[in-house]
C-alpha cells in the first residue's frame, strides 16, 4: 500500500520573509510519521526552504520542470538535473493551469513525468483537479 501524501502547492505566493516563516511553523509542527509531507515553493524559494526545512521530515519539490533531464537552451525552464543539485525530491508534472492556461498537451506531460523519473525523483501527477 502506498504512503499516503499530503502536499502544498504555494504557487506564485511568498515573499523571502513569508517563506521563512512558514518555514518556522513546519519546523514547529510534529509530524505524524505514518504520512509524507511535502511543500512546493515557487521556484526562486526552493534553495531557502531546502536549507531551512534540512533535517526536518519534508520533502521539497518543484512546482514543474523541462521536458528534458540535462541543462540546456531552453530559456526559463528548470532541467530537472538542476532539480536534483537543487535538493528537491517531487516535481509537479500535469498541473491543470499548466494545461489550461499554458496549452501543454498529454505527450508533454508524459516527457516531463519520464524525465523526473529517470534523474531519479518522484513525479507528482496532477489529475482532473478542475472537475
Amino acid at each position: 500500500m502506498r504512503r499516503p501524501l499530503v502536499a502544498g502547492n504555494w504557487k506564485m505566493h511568498g515573499t523571502r520573509a513569508s517563506v521563512a516563516e512558514l518555514i518556522e511553523g513546519l519546523r514547529r509542527q510534529e509530524l505524524p510519521v505514518e504520512v509524507d509531507v511535502a511543500v512546493f515553493p515557487s521556484s526562486l524559494h526552493v534553495a531557502q526552504v531546502v536549507e531551512g526545512l534540512a533535517g526536518k521530515a519534508v520533502k521539497v519539490g518543484a512546482q514543474d520542470c523541462a521536458a528534458q533531464v540535462e541543462q540546456g537552451a531552453l530559456t526559463g525552464e528548470l532541467a530537472v538535473s538542476q532539480l536534483v543539485d537543487g535538493g528537491c525530491e517531487l516535481v509537479l508534472v500535469g498541473h491543470s493551469e499548466r494545461r489550461l492556461i499554458l496549452g501543454e498537451s498529454d505527450e508533454v506531460v508524459v516527457s516531463k513525468f519520464a524525465a523526473v523519473q529517470k534523474a531519479g525523483l518522484t513525479p507528482v501527477l496532477c489529475v482532473g483537479e478542475t472537475r
